[in-house]
């Protein structure tokens, strides 16, 4: 009996027989990608060496470390960055890699030991109930995430969040649909409202209130807590309590027979179907002693007016202009492509970031000697720790919409451009351009007018003659 070999065809066999049938005019699927050639042994075509097609070949040089957008340029992100580094040969995802191509190849500015700044909302649980479903970013998804903790919700038509409270202040961004909130004041007070994207909720400690969709979609939004310890099953609900307490007890605190709390629920509704509500002038209590709160618990931040800048606008939200929010403050921000968020600190709390839309690289100093880059897309957090320098340059071919939210009462940053045009010339000079005064004169005359400029959209004029210098 005659044995058949159970070796096949090398990787490289496989691939050259791959590119010529596929060159012949035979349609069949073909992996033609840098790392493809590389696994096989074989040398890259012209239209992965050449400069212009692809950064992460073995000749191609960078010495301002430029950011790559390898999603919309479909790039698959490889470890060489001017001249070191060599391919991949084990398992490799290229959806994540190219979602990060600056931790498959860090800038050459980056050193030293930096704990994780990124988390991914499609990396977080999804609990489901019936007719919406939540999910938490909280120090335990991401370990530097200490002051603030998120929620995404997700409510259809109708649908409840129940009765409920919380230890931790709840701060909240509505990122699509309708949302009617209700609440009561520490004076008894009741407040109803209805919500759009981009409007607010503040609630403090303690404060009862409930949540429901509202139009045909109902609603989505991003819920934030000032302890990054915050977990969503710790909240005090209406239906759990009372489920917890004897029905002689409950029929006693509201003057009624017991039989009429047979039927309570025996555990915690949390998310539900409810009915659907009229408007808000019909649904209000109007009981004798009923009254209205003297607190306003929301805010339309994207009806602010907003501040443009040379590549953006940025709308700005603190106890300022929403006085109830003494613990969360924010920014909303828009970058247009190839702009930055010019490099910046927060004295007084950590910055935690979402990404809405667009794709950004953030480079965080730690001091010491010590960066790293990140790279987010839109449901992405991030986290850069209170006092340490950073940036956010959008890399991709749309705007940046991102939020900045912080445990503060008031939003504060420090500008590196305005500092410097705010510090006395020579010592400027003498820190930077010690040994090149003709380019300290060029960078003095830039910054001495100490425009501060949030959302930075550089000349383009610099660029290509940059460009122009290294060819």
């Amino acid at each position: 009996m005659q044995l058949r070999s159970h070796h096949g065809p090398s990787a490289s066999q496989l691939l050259v027989a791959g590119l010529a049938l596929a060159n012949s005019g035979f349609a069949i699927p073909v992996e033609d990608s840098p790392r493809q050639y590389l696994l096989a042994g074989l040398d890259l075509p012209k239209k992965y060496s050449e400069k212009s097609k692809s950064p992460y070949t073995p000749g191609f040089r960078d010495p301002y470390d430029r950011a790559v957008d390898a999603v919309g340029d479909k790039l698959d992100p490889l470890p060489y960055r001017n001249g070191l580094g060599t391919s991949v040969l084990g398992p490799w995802n290229r959806e994540r890699s190219r979602q990060s191509p600056d931790l498959v190849r860090p800038p050459s500015t980056d050193h030293g030991n930096l704990q994780n700044m990124r988390w991914s909302f499609a990396d977080s649980h999804i609990r489901i109930e019936e007719g919406g479903w939540t999910r938490q970013t909280t120090v335990r998804e991401l370990g530097t995430s200490v002051e603030l903790a998120a929620v995404n919700m997700r409510l259809d038509k109708g649908v409840i969040r129940e009765l409920h409270w919380h230890k931790e202040a709840e701060w909240a961004f509505v990122l699509d649909g309708q949302v009617r909130v209700t609440a009561i004041d520490y004076e008894g007070g009741n407040f109803i409202d209805d919500l759009k994207r981009g409007d607010l909720w503040y609630f403090p400690s303690g404060v009862p209130h409930s949540l429901q969709g509202l139009g045909e979609n109902g609603t989505e939004f991003l819920l934030i807590f000032d302890d990054g310890n915050f977990s969503e099953e710790s909240t005090f609900i209406l239906s759990d309590w009372l489920a917890h307490t004897p029905k002689s007890v409950i029929a006693k605190n509201f003057n009624l027979a017991p039989e009429v709390f047979a039927h309570l629920p025996e555990k915690e509704k949390y998310i539900f179907q409810g009915s659907q509500p009229g408007s808000i002038d019909d649904e209000k209590p109007t009981g004798k002693n009923v009254k209205k709160s003297k607190q306003n618990f929301v805010h339309r931040m994207l009806d602010q007016e907003p501040h443009l800048t040379s590549g953006g606008e940025v709308r700005i939200t603190d106890s300022k202009n929403f006085p109830i929010s003494k613990t969360v403050a924010a920014a909303h921000v828009k970058i247009q492509s190839g702009a930055i968020r010019e490099m910046h600190w927060h004295p007084n709390a950590d910055e935690w970031n979402f990404f809405l839309a667009g794709r950004a690289r953030v480079t965080i100093f730690a001091s010491e000697g010590t960066a790293r880059t990140f790279d987010y897309v839109p449901g992405d957090v991030g986290i850069v720790p209170r006092n340490m320098g950073h940036f956010v340059e959008n890399i991709g071919d749309e705007p940046i919409e991102m939020l900045e939210v912080f445990r503060a009462d008031e939003f504060r940053d420090f500008s590196l451009f305005q500092w410097m045009g705010e510090t006395p010339k020579k010592m400027v000079v003498d820190h930077l351009f010690q040994d090149d005064p003709e380019n300290g004169e060029i960078f003095w005359n830039k910054v001495k007018n100490a425009e501060k400029d949030e959302v930075t959209l550089p000349d383009s004029d610099n660029e290509a003659e940059s460009e122009q210098r290294e060819l």
